[in-house]
């Protein structure tokens, strides 16, 4: 009797460069708790990040391509919203996703990948965007809600 034949899993990553400019401020704080819990981030000027976007796709191996998905496809998905979108942007003002959220790393990783999901051929196959702000934190989402 022949085995059924399982196709591995992979996981395939690619990394972006983007330089963005924004302003921790929430419209649902005062101006003194907005200074109280951002602190320097909520200077009024704003501030900027060259930020490290990882992008990461799960999903069978194609027998025939060899291939999770097509690098190209996934390179340009992530042109158009990492480059097009949000590169030398003032997010707060230029993204309407941020015009009632505060652009903390999680809403910017959130905003990523949802974004992802409507550039991409297979957005099922999204896994993960992992968003480095710095080079000591880094925010995950992998779409997962409560």
């Amino acid at each position: 009797m022949e085995r059924c034949k399982k196709k591995p899993i992979a996981y395939l990553t690619r990394k972006a460069h983007i330089s963005c400019c924004h302003r921790l401020n929430s419209l649902f704080l005062t101006e003194e708790e907005n200074k109280r819990v951002y602190g320097k981030c909520n200077n009024i000027w704003g501030h900027g990040h060259n930020y490290t976007v990882e992008v990461t796709v799960r999903g069978p191996v194609d027998p025939l391509t060899g291939m999770v998905m097509n690098l190209v496809d996934l390179k340009n998905s992530m042109q158009k919203v990492l480059m097009d979108e949000m590169d030398h942007k003032n997010i707060d003002k230029q993204i309407d996703y941020f015009k009632e959220r505060v652009s903390t790393t999680e809403n910017v990783a959130i905003y990523i990948f949802e974004e992802l999901k409507t550039h991409m051929t297979n957005p099922e196959l999204l896994y993960e965007v992992k968003v480095h702000e710095t080079d000591k934190n880094v925010m995950c989402f992998r779409g997962e809600y409560d």
